[in-house]
């Protein structure tokens, strides 16, 4: 990506697909380094600005934490990186999804139980309440 100059917040916005609000905020963060200002004190976004936000961006998409994030983009700046310590980062990333996803099929799966279970008429018996109350 290249040929853009420098581009106003909203821009920058525009081209990453990240809010302005967002943008703002990795750049408190640190994930951007210190942008230019002009004269009256406007942030000016570069490619390079743009790219990174990017790549944030994507890593966001994908669930990485902002901690995970910020260690991504120092490796990624980082041209002597191993890329076993990227490696690491996604594998134990990969391990919490897989978690989640299995812990969500069992709650997925003991609803589906209790919802077959439950008449849904106008008794007052309901397994669904009675499950909740364990």
């Amino acid at each position: 990506m290249s040929g853009f100059g420098t581009v106003s917040i909203g821009e920058a916005a525009r081209l990453s697909g990240v809010s302005a609000r967002m943008v703002r905020h990795y750049e408190g963060l640190g994930l951007l380094p210190a942008v230019a200002r002009t004269e009256s004190g406007y942030r000016q976004y570069g490619d390079a600005d743009i790219h990174t936000l990017r790549f944030i961006k994507r890593s966001r998409d994908l669930g990485f934490s902002m901690e995970e994030i910020a260690e991504l983009v120092g490796l990624w700046n980082n041209r002597r990186r191993a890329s076993s310590s990227v490696k690491r980062i996604a594998q134990k990333h990969l391990g919490e999804l897989e978690q989640r996803i299995a812990d969500m099929q069992s709650m997925r799966s003991t609803l589906a139980h209790l919802v077959h279970c439950c008449h849904g008429d106008a008794r007052p018996d309901c397994p669904i309440l009675d499950d909740l109350a364990k």
